[in-house]
């Protein structure tokens, strides 16, 4: 594994682990500010660290590096100019559900693809055991989102 491969693994699951934490969090109405602060710095250098990979034409790596760049900006002014207030704590808690959302779906494909164990269950990465993960994932954080709405109440905990 090379070393800036190393790096972009390293962050990806740190941010995966900061933002679990912060999800959990979303849900017992918890700010866990060091948390969300990790959580924000690693998801954002997850997409810039995947940009220092060998450029092959657009994939749908970068495609997703992209998309979460777009839906990093609106979230981390949500959290730290805006200080969910008013709509902001929506965007803030939808933001970092489907940037986590992102990291966990990079997260099971690259496991089916470098996993021997998974890999032979989903070889072309079309088989129902990834997409039945990925489905699960995608509940998941409809499921946590959705209560996460109802509960993150930050102006209540004296944002």
């Amino acid at each position: 594994m090379s070393g800036i491969l190393l790096i972009h693994v390293v962050i990806s699951l740190i941010a995966i682990i900061s933002g679990i934490v912060v999800a959990q969090g979303f849900l017992t109405a918890n700010r866990h500010d060091r948390s969300t602060l990790v959580y924000m710095l690693t998801t954002a250098l997850t997409s810039l660290t995947g940009f220092l990979f060998p450029f092959h034409g657009i994939t749908p790596a970068i495609v997703v590096g992209i998309l979460c760049l777009l839906i990093f900006i609106p979230t981390a002014l949500a959290r730290y100019r805006f200080h969910l207030a008013g709509i902001w704590r929506s965007v803030f808690v939808v933001g970092a559900l489907v940037l986590l959302f992102f990291n966990c779906l990079v997260l099971i494909i690259q496991s089916f693809q470098k996993i021997p164990a998974l890999n032979a269950l989903a070889p072309a990465g079309n088989e129902p055991p990834i997409l039945a993960a990925q489905v699960a994932l995608l509940v998941a954080c409809l499921f946590v989102g959705y209560f996460s709405i109802r509960r993150f109440r930050p102006t209540l905990l004296g944002a």
